[in-house]
């Protein structure tokens, strides 16, 4: 499943070809601003049937912090 949100992430963020890994910061390495974070959440909700908070847009600052709100909230990645 982790291969389907990097797919999620490459198409929001629109950076195809970029190494996305769990290390990748939004903003320093997919250059992500605020409202694509939205947008990725809002993708990210809809494909894992799961709600993400907005004040929580500010904490994930990585693929990994990402990865692991949805294992907190039992999403099987």
């Amino acid at each position: 499943m982790l291969e389907k949100m990097i797919a999620i992430i490459e198409e929001q963020l629109n950076v195809e070809g970029k190494e996305i890994t769990l290390e990748s910061d939004f903003k320093k390495d997919l250059e992500a601003d605020s409202l694509d974070l939205f947008e990725l959440v809002m993708a990210l909700e809809e494909e894992f049937g799961v709600e993400i908070p907005s004040e929580k847009l500010e904490s994930f600052t990585t693929v990994g912090s990402v990865v692991d709100y949805l294992k907190e909230n039992g999403v099987e990645i």
